[in-house]
């Protein structure tokens, strides 16, 4: 009897070990906390997300799986989240995206990316453009959207980005008008703030918000751009902007200008322009301007990878 009832306490003993053990298994499950009532970085804004480059071992568009129609100088390189595009001098164009290529899609538009690069003392750098045709356009601003880094203006030793960005809305059948901000002129820390990110990743983002026609640009959830161009107003300084009108159709060229160097052929290259060296990750396109609060959570899930 004493034999028979240490078997039964042995396999007792195993039974329960057994339940305690899967359900700590299954307690020890961890689930990541919300970042702004967020768990991951496409959940931000997700009805407004209208393209999204992760550049995850590809270079096409994610939502929509365009692929590119050129692309020079382009390689895959570590990003701040995954793989990222690496240029050397180069760029990567697309043809139409049908969400892009909405006369009104993006009234209000935000555009977030992550960008590793350094100044140059030469030529600017541009990371993402929306533009007309390529046999159409014959300016580098005769397109809707035009996002860059002035790596120009510094010397190539220092390590200070200059960020510019503009929106030219299509008015009575032309892109005429420059709605635009950049982090520079005036007063450092009252005007505009300074970003220091030569050759490591900087979030940056920029807001047109064509409701308010305001314009802003962020870097690592900062507010960076001048307050004295916050509010953008056409020639006679009093009407506002107002919403982002574009000519269909559209197509997208990230890394360089819209010029002869990228296929441009009625633009020619002017001497400030150059093609893109250092790295892009997770570009995304929004058909809203984004809110503070959002932009804090899309940079905080991005940095921490999710």
């Amino acid at each position: 009897m004493k034999t028979k009832q240490i078997s039964a306490w042995i396999v007792a003993g195993v039974v329960m070990s057994t339940a305690f053990t899967a359900c700590k298994k299954s307690d020890d499950v961890a689930t990541l906390p919300s970042i702004g009532g967020y768990n991951a970085s496409n959940d931000v804004a997700s009805a407004n997300l209208l393209a999204h480059w992760t550049f995850d071992g590809t270079n096409n568009e994610d939502i929509s799986k365009t692929a590119p129609s050129t692309a020079q100088g382009a390689s895959f390189t570590t990003g701040k989240k995954g793989q990222a595009l690496g240029l050397a001098n180069g760029y990567v164009a697309y043809p139409t995206i049908t969400a892009l290529s909405n006369a009104n899609a993006i009234q209000s538009v935000t555009v977030s990316t992550w960008v590793n690069l350094a100044n140059n003392g030469k030529t600017v750098s541009s990371v993402f453009a929306l533009t007309q045709p390529t046999s159409v356009q014959d300016d580098w601003n005769r397109g809707p959207i035009n996002m860059y880094i002035e790596t120009n203006a510094h010397p190539a030793t220092s390590d200070t980005l200059q960020l510019h960005s503009a929106v030219h809305p299509y008015i009575n059948g032309a892109y005429t008008v420059t709605a635009d901000n950049v982090n520079a002129y005036g007063t450092v820390g009252t005007d505009f703030q300074i970003v220091k990110g030569i050759n490591q990743w900087v979030h940056y983002v920029m807001v047109y918000n064509g409701a308010a026609s305001t314009f802003d640009l962020y870097a690592n959830n900062q507010l960076v751009s001048n307050s004295k161009f916050q509010k953008r107003t056409l020639a006679d300084g009093v009407t506002p902007v107002g919403n982002l009108v574009i000519s269909t159709p559209t197509q997208v060229l990230i890394g360089g200008m819209p010029n002869a160097s990228t296929g441009y052929t009625k633009s020619a290259v002017q001497t400030w322009q150059g093609l893109f060296t250092g790295s892009i990750d997770e570009l995304r396109v929004y058909g809203k301007a984004l809110t503070t609060a959002e932009i804090g959570a899309l940079y905080q899930l991005e940095a921490a990878g999710r």
